[in-house]
């Protein structure tokens, strides 16, 4: 239990420095330990129907659109997506692609009553490299961590 308190209270602080309204901020693979060891716990992927088709999935995660592709608009049913899929109890992480949509989404949560919500830093593909390609920094596969092809 130690190690899952110390990875909290990290991400706690992450969070607070940078003015968060969720619990904390946490790296992909702090994510990763958090979600293996944690009972209960959920990884909530915000990406597009496409983004989990074309570009990957996280085995275990649930899905839920913040925006619908195509047309990028919000998705109208995320509320009650979440109350159907997720435990307003749990562990609740967040991520998408490079950790800007799941932002919003663990504030919405938040919102939604949710009370232990945390943001994945760097997304499933990570920023842009000086070429303007992703996976080459940071993100949920370059740490190596478990997905698949669509």
């Amino acid at each position: 239990m130690g190690r899952l308190r110390e990875i909290l209270e990290i991400a706690q602080t992450r969070a607070r420095d940078l003015e968060r309204p969720y619990a904390g901020e946490l790296t992909p693979r702090e994510c990763a330990e958090l979600w293996a060891a944690a009972p209960g716990a959920r990884l909530v992927d915000v990406r597009t129907r496409a983004e989990w088709d074309w570009v990957g999935r996280i085995p275990g995660a649930v899905e839920i659109e913040w925006n619908q592709y195509p047309g990028g608009v919000r998705n109208p049913h995320f509320a009650v997506d979440m109350h159907r899929q997720v435990d307003p109890e749990a562990l609740v992480m967040f991520i998408c692609r490079s950790g800007v949509r799941s932002i919003a989404a663990a504030a919405m949560a938040c919102e939604l009553g949710y009370t232990n919500c945390y943001n994945v830093l760097e997304g499933f593909e990570g920023d842009r490299d000086a070429n303007g390609q992703r996976n080459k920094v940071g993100g949920w596969r370059h740490a190596g961590l478990p997905w698949h092809q669509g």
